[in-house]
């Protein structure tokens, strides 16, 4: 297949574009800068929201993986909001052109405030602006799809467990602080349970997810068991073998973050299963 990445040169966009070619598979490389995507893949300097004719100017894909997203990690960031006229005009471009499946980057975020384990008729009532953003994403690609007999697929991701400082999540910060010679650092007291995934797991079951169309729909990308943040971050640190502490109960818990919760991986489970790892 080729497969049209956007947001390749991000933190996940990197690694997966990585994950889809070592499967086989040819990648067109989009975003911004590009000087961080793996060199077998088709790189594309631009700004994708400017482009009339994206199914042409991508060189025809089969697939479209949409993960370009502006301020993913800043929650209430004006960015959502404004942007997503941009994400909903470029999807639209897609689903008139010949492209066969259309799979997009989501998020548990959509969910809100939710217990338990999340599968894809779990009911959305998002409480941030990236949540209602995403989760306004994905009811218009759905309907995209079915009006232009698309494939679609919804990628939810959980909460991804890497030691690049370049991201911006709980565990790039930790990496930055140990390499820029901390010895402590500030930290929630870490009783929230959570859907942590590996890095490279994430970025696997994306790319199993969207170069196959056999199992469709909103996918769980996850591990599908909960683990307490304190638990997997003081992991993450003897891992890492990082000479840093946390000092527990300097920041509060969000007020809107779940107190247990986790994806149902049986769908994702199916897929790899099936199409495995090279």
């Amino acid at each position: 297949m080729k497969v049209l990445v956007t947001g390749a040169n991000g933190y996940l966009g990197q690694g997966i574009v990585k994950a889809i070619l070592d499967r086989g598979h040819e990648v067109v490389a989009a975003d911004f800068t590009v000087q961080n995507v793996d060199d077998r893949a088709i790189k594309k300097v631009c700004n994708l929201f400017e482009i009339e004719d994206p199914y042409t100017y991508f060189e025809q894909p089969d697939v479209l993986l949409h993960l370009a997203w502006r301020d993913g990690f800043i929650h209430y960031s004006d960015a959502h909001i404004m942007d997503l006229p941009n994400h909903y005009v470029f999807l639209q471009k897609m689903a008139k052109s010949d492209v066969k499946t259309i799979s997009t980057m989501g998020s548990m975020h959509e969910i809100g405030f939710f217990e338990g384990s999340i599968d894809e008729n779990t009911p959305c009532k998002p409480e941030s602006f990236y949540g209602i953003a995403k989760n306004a994403l994905r009811e218009v690609a759905k309907v995209y799809c079915m009006q232009n007999g698309k494939t679609f697929q919804w990628l939810r991701g959980y909460y991804i467990v890497g030691n690049s400082k370049f991201g911006s999540s709980i565990f790039s910060k930790i990496t930055a602080a140990a390499e820029d010679g901390m010895k402590t650092f500030p930290f929630t007291m870490g009783l929230n349970q959570f859907d942590f995934i590996n890095y490279e797991d994430f970025c696997e079951q994306v790319a199993a997810a969207c170069t196959q169309d056999a199992i469709n729909g909103i996918i769980n990308i996850c591990s599908g068991r909960p683990e307490k943040l304190a638990d997997r971050v003081e992991r993450f640190i003897k891992e890492n073998h990082y000479d840093i502490k946390l000092e527990y109960g300097k920041f509060p818990d969000r007020p809107y973050d779940s107190k247990a919760v986790w994806g149902n991986n049986s769908k994702i489970e199916k897929i790899m299963n099936k199409t495995g790892k090279l």
